[in-house]
């Protein structure tokens, strides 16, 4: 597997998380004592279950975002920034961030911007209309190196419809080590693709700061 620095939870996520387990496990434990009643229905405790794990993840993901981008660029405030306002607006976006891989053999027919990166020159460049708010921006370390970038599409089957952005970034995430942002310019929602898979967050807790320790291995690495 890859090993990064390890991400260890704060006492503030450790005790959300605790507290959200502990009531999938009451409502299990509820599902367990009336199942065998005929006129149970636990249609309803299915949907609170997969409401709680659901928050989980958001919350989990989000706070590990910022660890997997801090080592590469110190302009995580303004992604952050620049993500939920873009959310608030149902802009669509998709932002590259590059990590270890070399990405120009991947990522393709972009603008040359070069400028530091910033929340409101992102949200100028994924303004609905503008010449570049459908393709990809680049960002390597601090600057934002292009917009309007083409990237390669996932051709892998997954459950549920998946828009062009998306599909997008699982499938530059499928053949290097890149970080890519996403807004859905359907429903607002923000997640980001890692190894070639999606995970929601919420850009209203990306700024939680992650303490760290030795030995971590990234979600799906080898």
């Amino acid at each position: 597997m890859n090993n990064e620095d390890e991400l260890g939870l704060s006492e503030t996520i450790q005790v959300h998380l605790k507290k959200s387990l502990s009531t999938i496990k009451a409502e299990i434990e509820s599902m367990l004592a009336t199942i065998d009643q005929k006129e149970c229905c636990i249609l309803n405790e299915f949907e609170q279950i997969h409401s709680v794990f659901t928050d989980m993840q958001m919350t989990a993901a989000s706070y590990y975002l910022n660890a997997y981008l801090s080592p590469y660029t110190d302009r995580y405030v303004a992604l952050s920034t620049a993500l939920q306002h873009l959310s608030e607006r149902n802009h669509g976006a998709l932002i590259v961030v590059k990590r270890n891989d070399a990405l120009p053999p991947l990522v393709h027919s972009g603008i040359p911007v070069g400028a530091d990166v910033s929340h409101t020159l992102l949200e100028s460049i994924f303004y609905p209309g503008g010449p570049l708010h459908d393709g990809a921006v680049l960002v390597d370390k601090n600057q934002i190196v292009s917009a309007g970038n083409v990237l390669p599409v996932s051709k892998a089957l997954r459950e549920g419809k998946l828009g062009t952005r998306h599909r997008a970034a699982l499938g530059l995430s499928e053949i290097c080590d890149a970080l890519i942002l996403v807004v859905s310019e359907e429903t607002g929602r923000v997640s980001f693709a890692l190894n070639g898979t999606l995970y929601p967050v919420r850009p209203g807790e990306m700024d939680s700061r992650p303490v760290f320790s030795p030995d971590v291995a990234v979600p799906g690495g080898d």
